[in-house]
Parts: C-alpha cells; structure tokens; sequence
C-alpha cells in the first residue's frame, strides 16, 4: 500500500543569501501492506509530521520516492495530488478538522460533493456511514455541539466516507479522554478487521501504539527501530 525509497526531506528556513538548511528526514525505507496497521512513533522532532505530510503530498521530499497504492506519486502536480488524496487516502486529525459553519451531515458529505457523486448517492452514502460511527442522531449538529469524542468519530466518518483503501491519522487521540481514545482505538481495529483498511497512524501514545500489528520508531529523522507494537 505504502512504499517510499530513500526518501528525505530539508526544510529551507530564512530569506534568500541567509537561508539554513536544516534536515529532517533521511533516506527513509518503509513499507506497509494492504490491510495493515502501523503506528510511527518518536518524540516530538523525529520527523513523524514531515514523514506524513509527503505521504500526504502535501509537502515534496528534497530526494527519493514514494509509491502508494500502487502509483508512483514522486512529483505529482499539485492538482494530481488532490484527485489522488480524494480517492485514495483519508485523514483523522487531532484537531477534527471539522468545518464550523456545517453540520455533521455536510461535513461528513463534502468529499462526495467534491468528487460530483450524484446526490442521491451520495446522501445514502453519508447517512450509512454516520450510523456506522453512531452519529446518524446527530446529523443535524454543528461541531461545537458536540463532545470531543463525537467530533473525532464525525472526522473519521469524513475520512471513510470515499471508501479509501489507506487513512492517515495524526495524533488521532491526543485531544480525547481516555473513554473516548479507547473507543476511537476499538472502531480503527474494526474498521480494519470488517473493511480490511490500511491505517497508518503517528502517535506517541503506547495505548495507540498497541492497536497496531507494527511501530515504526523514528529518531532524528531516522529509523531508529521496527517491530512489534508493545
């Protein structure tokens, strides 16, 4: 699902004649199989971020390659790799990600609108997956009706809402309580089970780490260790 080559990324900070280049990632070799759940893990400064903002193509490496599903996606256009993201990678945020100004219901359906599914379809659609996260009582709310745990699930529905073969997820429970992360974790390891996605998922919390069938440590922009999730 996941294949990157040697990939490294440099951050350019400062303006042009002061410019310091500072490394971040180097010459990271990873691979992640369908149906997989893989956490990546490290302290704040590893490279966890910058690792998922390529993957996302929402940053370019300074050198090597990514592959995922299938694709070479090492140097698509900036339009490329939205069409790409939207039928291929969901996203879980910390933050939710949520847009204010829409209820749960358009904000749950707003990847199908961009991808002009036909309405019908796409109401259906959007209804079948709030009752799979149990919002479909909720549809109508505006995200700051909601507890932080509702949020999270309604952010999940968005991301599955394509049907994506891979999600991403950063720091998907660093703002829940650990009521709510425990429940995020058992809807993932379902999710996984029944639908067979690969989830990819940055964390630096062990009880996250332990959904997973592998971690990925990083340390300075490395991989320090692979193995076992504990």
């Amino acid at each position: 699902m996941i294949r990157t080559r040697a990939l490294s990324h440099t951050f350019t900070i400062g303006k042009r004649g002061q410019a310091i280049q500072v490394p971040v990632l180097y010459d990271i070799d990873l691979e992640v199989a369908p149906g997989e759940i893989v956490v990546i893990t490290g302290k704040s400064g590893s490279g966890k971020s910058t690792l998922l903002n390529l993957l996302s193509g929402f940053i370019d490496p300074t050198a090597g390659e990514i592959k995922i599903n299938g694709r070479r996606v090492t140097g698509l256009s900036e339009g490329q790799w939205a069409d790409f993201r939207l039928n291929n990678i969901g996203f879980i945020f910390q933050s939710y990600q949520l847009i204010a100004g829409m209820t749960v219901y358009e904000n749950v359906r707003l990847p199908l609108v961009l991808k002009r599914m036909e309405e019908r379809q796409r109401d259906q659609l959007t209804r079948e997956i709030l009752e799979r996260v149990g919002l479909d009582e909720f549809a109508g709310f505006y995200p700051d009706e909601l507890s932080g745990g509702m949020q999270q699930r309604a952010s999940v529905a968005r991301a599955l809402i394509t049907r994506p073969p891979l999600i991403l997820a950063d720091e998907p429970t660093g703002s829940l309580d650990s009521e709510n992360e425990r429940t995020l974790l058992e809807f993932i390891h379902r999710l996984n089970r029944e639908l067979q996605v690969t989830f990819l998922l940055v964390t630096h919390d062990r009880d996250v780490a332990a959904v997973a069938g592998r971690a990925i440590h990083l340390q300075d922009g490395r991989i320090n260790r692979e193995g076992v999730a504990l």
